[in-house]
């Protein structure tokens, strides 16, 4: 998420976004002659006209959305055939094209000289909430459960990567902890020699029980995605029962003890918890975690709007006072913390305050990551429309040679547009959007 600071964004208004105008109703004339009211169906007919032409655009839009008709949905599996098997066939020209190439010294750096050594492993297109910014409403269509792939395919593709220089693996989602299997996985991981951190990142709902169990597997670190204190609220972003809310406070205690200072909470900023941001802020001095504060980004049906956006200058008015700290290399946060209360240091904040400001400073020129959905596709970035399919590579009856896979990884790899995936801007990305996977089929 990553576009240059503007100072138009510095007076922007914090308030909700309005999607649609709405639409003055149309005049109704009623016509009141005897031969009108002596034929009543004819006059509910002309009302029920009338009533339709009122309609609001967004009510259109819904409607339209949720009408499914049995040529519609013919249609969709005969675009998903037709869109599989250009997949293919996309993939074995490629592998034609890449035989008789030398193999690449350096497969995961990129023409920029980025060398890719973090990989993001999606594990599931499911979730148990539905956030605003994140999935459409109506969900998103799954895909059946062998066309994801296994665990002995991701450790695998882990292994190879790890081999050329990934030493940092962070499993996603969808929600990861929805995968039966995910505690054998982490385990597997944990079983590549120096690697340095195997992390997950989750909504924290379902975490507080398994979390033991994910801590001696070998898991390292957890994010936890949290868009507001208030239980109310929660489940207004999430459209989720306001229970699953405690639950993800105490997902947040837990990580404290079984994971101080390796456990990160994520908020992606909205006008609608704006004015939260102090009370996350002061989490930090009562429990060893830090706090990242998310710009909203565009991503295909999120409901992203430029009104709706609040820029990291105007998160930084919301908490007057941070004191500036060091970054790491390659690290996606600018890094801050909370000043101590008094002269005494009392007060003073176990964890940090971070920003992650994809779209009005972005951090694209340090970019280190991969990623790899659910599907087995390999995405280069996060914002990019295009994929290839190392599950496709390592199923063919061959079984996918290595020295392949090196050459369409370094391919893909080649083909990484310095920002944003090729776009402009915010507006540029919303305005491809739709070209690219919602959020949740690729991997928060």
């Amino acid at each position: 998420m990553d576009i240059e600071d503007d100072d138009d964004d510095e007076g922007g208004a914090l308030s909700s976004s309005s999607f649609t105008s709405s639409l003055s109703k149309p005049r109704v004339v009623v016509d009141r002659t005897p031969s009108r009211r002596q034929r009543p169906r004819l006059e509910a007919l002309r009302q029920q006209l009338q009533k339709d032409q009122a309609i609001r655009p967004t009510d259109f839009v819904k409607n339209s959305r949720n009408t499914k008709s049995p040529n519609d949905e013919i249609e969709k599996k005969s675009r998903k055939e037709d869109d599989k098997e250009d997949k293919k066939r996309r993939l074995e020209e490629l592998m034609e094209r890449l035989e008789t190439l030398p193999l690449p010294e350096e497969p995961l750096t990129d023409t920029f000289g980025r060398q890719h050594s973090y990989l993001r492993i999606s594990l599931s297109e499911r979730c148990n909430l539905r956030c605003l910014y994140c999935m459409p409403e109506d969900g998103v269509p799954l895909q059946p459960a062998e066309n994801l792939l296994s665990n002995q395919e991701i450790l695998k593709l882990a292994s190879w990567f790890h081999d050329q220089g990934v030493n940092k693996i962070r499993l996603t989602g969808g929600e990861p902890l929805l995968r039966k299997d995910l505690v054998e996985l982490v385990a597997g991981l944990n079983q590549l020699q120096n690697l340095d951190q195997i992390g997950m990142t989750t909504n924290g709902v379902t975490l507080s029980k398994l979390l033991p169990e994910l801590v001696d597997a070998g898991m390292t670190h957890i994010n936890i995605s949290l868009d507001s204190l208030d239980a109310d609220k929660f489940a207004r972003l999430t459209r989720r029962p306001p229970a699953y809310h405690e639950r993800v406070m105490e997902a947040i205690e837990d990580c404290a003890k079984y994971l101080p200072y390796r456990t990160k909470v994520n908020c992606v900023v909205m006008p609608d918890n704006v004015d939260e941001m102090e009370a996350f802020a002061e989490m930090t001095r009562q429990l060893p975690v830090d706090i990242r504060f998310i710009e909203y980004m565009p991503f295909n049906d999120n409901l992203w709007q430029p009104d709706g956006f609040i820029s990291y200058k105007q998160m930084q008015r919301q908490l007057p006072g941070l004191q500036r700290i060091d970054d790491g290399p390659n690290d996606t946060t600018k890094w801050w913390q909370l000043s101590a209360k008094n002269n005494n240091d009392k007060g003073r904040a176990l964890g940090r305050i971070g920003f992650i400001t994809s779209m009005s400073d972005h951090f694209c020129g340090t970019c280190n990551r991969l990623r790899l959905t659910a599907d087995g596709q390999l995405k280069v970035c996060l914002f990019g429309e295009t994929e290839v399919s190392l599950r496709d590579l390592m199923r063919q009856e061959e079984g996918g040679s290595t020295d392949m896979l090196k050459k369409v990884i370094h391919y893909a790899v080649q083909r990484k547009h310095f920002k944003l995936g090729g776009h402009k801007d915010m507006i540029d990305l919303k305005a491809h959007s739709t070209e690219n996977r919602p959020m949740i089929l690729i991997g928060g």
